[in-house]
This record gives structure tokens, sequence and C-alpha cells, in this order.
């Protein structure tokens, strides 16, 4: 089992290629980003002088990512960190975006937090019932469409017998809302 608390060391090879040590096999640059995206922390180092690369190839997959139209860098912001190498604010600006990625970090994770804990829903008695008979009706109105050409009669009852189901138990559930909401 690999320990995700520690970076995941990438061997890169003279022939350029990527070698993942956990798994023993050879990963590509989509490889590596899905990991950093999955909250994996990676490390590249070169096998040869051991050299840490990993700078160098988080650079390139954000390069990638913005030749191939998902730009997330605005063009002033791409700009201005070029400026920032050529003037005193070089030792300002990594300072500043750390903690402006952290600020962002922290704000989403509240975000998650205060969906769950202040959504009534979520905390809803019979909701995942309810998510349940959702995914059957809707279930019951895609998935039977062919079957009931294909099969006549006797599968036209079946569903509606099915629908009949559901609909009782959607209005006992609009019964319990009701209810909760006096």
């Amino acid at each position: 089992m690999a320990d995700t608390s520690k970076p995941l060391l990438i061997k890169r090879y003279a022939s350029r290629r990527l070698y993942n040590t956990e798994t023993s096999d050879y990963v590509t640059l989509e490889d590596i980003a899905a990991f950093i995206r999955e909250g994996r922390e990676v490390q590249i180092v070169d096998l040869k002088s051991g050299d840490d690369l990993t700078r160098t190839y988080l650079l390139q997959i954000i390069q990638e990512h913005e030749s191939k139209g998902e730009s997330v860098l605005p063009v002033d912001v791409l700009t201005d960190l070029v400026r920032s190498y050529t003037t005193q604010a070089t030792s300002v600006v990594p300072q500043f975006l750390a903690a402006s990625f952290e600020m962002l970090r922290e704000g989403q994770s509240k975000i998650m937090d205060n969906m769950t804990k202040v959504n009534p829903l979520a905390k809803m008695p019979g909701l995942e019932a309810m998510q349940a008979q959702q995914a059957a009706f809707f279930k019951a109105m895609t998935g039977g469409l062919g079957k009931m050409a294909s099969s006549g009669p006797v599968r036209e009852k079946e569903d509606d017998a099915d629908l009949d189901s559901i609909k009782a138990q959607l209005a006992d559930l609009q019964s319990k809302l009701s209810k909760m909401g006096k």
C-alpha cells in the first residue's frame, strides 16, 4: 500500500521517460496531473544527477493545459508574473501567490463544509429514500421506454404498478416534509 502522506517519487530517466517508483511503471505528464488533482504531492527527480525537476514539470503541465484552451491564468496575470522576474517584486510575489492560493483552498473547504452543515436538505430524514425514488423514477422513465415497446401490454402493467408505487412513496415523503415545516 502506498504511503500517501509523503510525495509520490517520480524518476526521470536519461531517455526523458518518467518512472513512478510506487507502481513501478512509466507515467505521462497527464498521469502526474491526475495524481495532483487527486490531492497527491509529487516530486520529480533526475535519476542521474538527483536534481529536483518538479517545478519544471509542473510548469510544463500548466503550459500544456493553457495551450489546449483550458485557460486559468488571465494574460494580465501572466504579464505580471513575467514582470516580477525582472523587478524587485520577485521577493514578494511567491509569498503573495502562496498566501492567495492557501486562502482559496480554505475558502473552498469552508464552502463545502457549510453546504453540508447549512443545507437543511442534507440532514433531512428520508433524503436518501427520496433520492433513491427519484433515481428509480428516472430509470423507469428512461430505461423502460425501449422495453415497453418490445414487450407489449404485460410490461406496461408492470411499469404502471412501479409508477403507482413511486407516486405513493413520493406523496408519503411530501406529507412528511409538510409536517416538518410546521
